[in-house]
């Protein structure tokens, strides 16, 4: 990877690079944690996946110098039945230490997800307010798509597991780390995670940016609707060429260097301000 250019106002540190595997055939579900300069990101994994979907996202930003973490949320990059024992309070709980760990190191910090991992991202927005400097999204799933998810708390008792929801790639011979099954008292969670972080929606004031495949099977267009209406002046760019797990897939690319494009613009906003 090339380093990244001095003269921008950091001091970079390169202690990131011992957290990558060089080598490995799948990179793997450990958190992601690189030191760099003053600017921070969170990026956050989605529903049954792990940091495997997002690792080489976090790794292109921290390439750039940034300081980057992407934990594992709780009950992922296992079983089922672990995941199965965790519900939304808990990964987001996760998101948010990780977040305010962030905060006392980094004077800004932004925030990316993917999926479900969008929907936290947007969440921590509404609760952290001016310390999150934006939002990057990935396909976020902020509403169900199918009435059967309404059932999931019922349903948890008789039936305790369906069938995986990963996987997702247009991209031939990519892979995501996603659990095998998708257990049904986890999924129970997911509208009150919803229905929480849409009633606040609105409130968001950090810009936000959005990466959209134009096919998707595991997001439908009700969290896009839902989204665009609490926030009309949301930036969305389509991604032509991907479906749901769009971080390993063929427009992989445009969305690490939209990212990072859109962190350093508002960077230099923000430096051009404080002058």
């Amino acid at each position: 990877m090339t380093p990244p250019l001095r003269g921008d106002g950091f001091s970079w540190d390169y202690s990131w690079v011992s957290s990558l595997s060089p080598g490995a055939e799948l990179p793997s579900a450990e958190p992601f944690s690189a030191d760099g300069g003053p600017v921070g990101v969170l990026v956050l994994h989605g529903f049954t996946g792990s940091t495997q979907t997002v690792r080489d996202w976090a790794a292109h930003l921290a390439a750039a110098g940034l300081t980057v973490r992407a934990p594992l949320l709780a009950g992922h990059g296992g079983t089922w039945q672990e995941l199965a024992k965790t519900g939304w309070t808990d990964w987001y709980a996760d998101a948010s230490s990780a977040f305010a760990a962030l905060s006392e190191r980094c004077s800004q910090v932004f925030v990316a997800g993917i999926s479900m991992g969008g929907c936290l991202a947007l969440r921590l927005a509404e609760t952290q307010g001016p310390l999150v400097s934006g939002v990057v999204l990935v396909n976020p799933s902020l509403a169900a798509d199918s009435p059967v998810i309404a059932l999931a708390p019922f349903l948890k008792h008789a039936l305790k597991s369906v069938k995986s929801i990963g996987g997702d790639i247009k991209k031939q011979d990519a892979v995501e780390r996603a659990v095998k099954r998708t257990p049904v008292a986890s999924v129970a969670t997911l509208p009150a995670m919803w229905r929480t972080t849409a009633a606040s929606l609105s409130s968001v004031t950090a810009p936000v940016l959005v990466f959209r495949s134009t096919v998707d099977h595991v997001v439908g267009p009700a969290s896009m609707k839902l989204l665009m209406t609490a926030l009309p002046g949301t930036e969305v760019r389509p991604l032509d060429d991907s479906y749901h797990v769009a971080t390993l897939d063929n427009d992989a690319p445009e969305i690490f260097d939209g990212t990072l494009s859109f962190i350093q613009k508002r960077v230099s906003l923000a430096q051009r301000d404080d002058h």
